[in-house]
């Protein structure tokens, strides 16, 4: 990868806790450099911007319309993102998206056109497909080296306290989140899902609310039909206490894996363990604070090498409708819709 000239320079608008992944992340990228941040309470903004050492605007529209910067990584609420973008992408800036990149199909088509009009990226956040063991996993698929796929699983039974939702007013909200334990903490896991193993064709689901005092949902059940004809379940929890890894297990007529997080768990091809790993470590599955910053580093660095023409977009505003549309379609076909 050439460097540019000069760094890419990059505001961040929202200055919550997902917000300090993005400016770690940019920090150490060699030609990348975090010029300010904007938040709708300017104190936070201030805050933030004293401990990096970079500007704090009075008025997120002042940051856009910054000339001094290039790219905008948008880390509201959810509700906020698809609005943010496109006011973003209309004041000729190219975008990193956190997930969901919307709440809705409509609302993402919406950005999708705003790309195509103002002929500006975005790419969304779906950071894992980055990690190693996730491309690894997708490329044996790909060769055929677990033979057809047929059953899979993936498992997301997370833990979130009832702090977590007290700690912020828009957490657990329909208005705000668009969903709870799919559209907001399962939302890469269902990415990866696809990602991994191929279009999906139809997913019937249920969703409840069983534990939290929130407007949606802490627990879902989806079944899921692949294009290529392999099954597949989908479970997701807000309250599975003391919360656990993500685990995605894809079986094969010659093999299966089993991933936790993003990591091999283990690996068997025709009755051969070539891979088996003890994973100890409880990651995100009761703490969201624990994300770290090297997958979203590679994000951003493929997108400031797309903007020069030196490598593809690999995560575009139409890959990351995907995700949106899968978890949509469990809402719609949920017995407990808009309940």
């Amino acid at each position: 990868m050439s460097t540019p000239k000069r760094k890419t320079r990059f505001g961040i608008l929202g200055c919550g806790l997902i917000a300090s992944v993005h400016a770690d992340a940019i920090s150490h990228i060699e030609n990348a450099t975090l010029v300010g941040v904007a938040d709708n309470k300017y104190e936070f903004a201030e805050s933030f911007a004293q401990k990096r050492g970079v500007k704090a605007f009075n008025d997120y529209f002042d940051m856009l319309s910054c000339p001094e910067i290039d790219v905008i990584c948008i880390c509201t609420p959810s509700c906020f993102h698809a609005q943010n973008a496109i006011d973003a992408l209309n004041h000729s800036k190219h975008v990193v998206l956190e997930k969901p990149m919307a709440l809705s199909t409509k609302d993402a088509d919406l950005i999708i056109e705003t790309c195509k009009k103002t002929g500006k990226l975005l790419t969304v956040i779906s950071q894992l497909r980055f990690s190693e063991d996730i491309l690894r996993v997708k490329n044996l698929i790909s060769d055929g080296a677990l033979g057809k796929i047929t059953l899979c699983e993936l498992n997301m039974r997370y833990y979130r306290s009832p702090e977590y939702y007290s700690s912020s007013p828009w957490r657990g909200k329909l208005a705000f989140d668009g969903g709870g334990a799919l559209m907001n903490q399962g939302i890469h896991g269902v990415d990866l899902f696809e990602y991994m193993i191929g279009d999906i064709k139809n997913v019937n689901g249920v969703i409840k609310t069983l534990v939290h005092d929130i407007e949606v949902e802490d627990s879902a059940v989806a079944i899921v039909e692949f294009c290529s004809g392999a099954l597949g379940t989908i479970m997701a929890s807000s309250c599975a206490y003391p919360g656990f890894n993500r685990k995605i297990t894809i079986n094969g007529s010659d093999g299966y894996v089993i991933l936790s997080e993003n990591k091999i768990e283990k690996l068997v091809i025709k009755d051969t363990v070539r891979e088996e790993y003890d994973l100890k470590n409880l990651s995100m599955a009761n703490d969201p604070a624990t994300l770290k910053y090297l997958d979203h580093k590679r994000q951003i660095e493929n997108l400031i090498s797309a903007i020069y023409g030196e490598e593809e977009l690999l995560i575009d505003a139409s890959e990351g409708r995907k995700a949106v549309k899968i978890i949509e379609e469990i809402y719609k076909t949920s017995n407990e819709f808009n309940k």
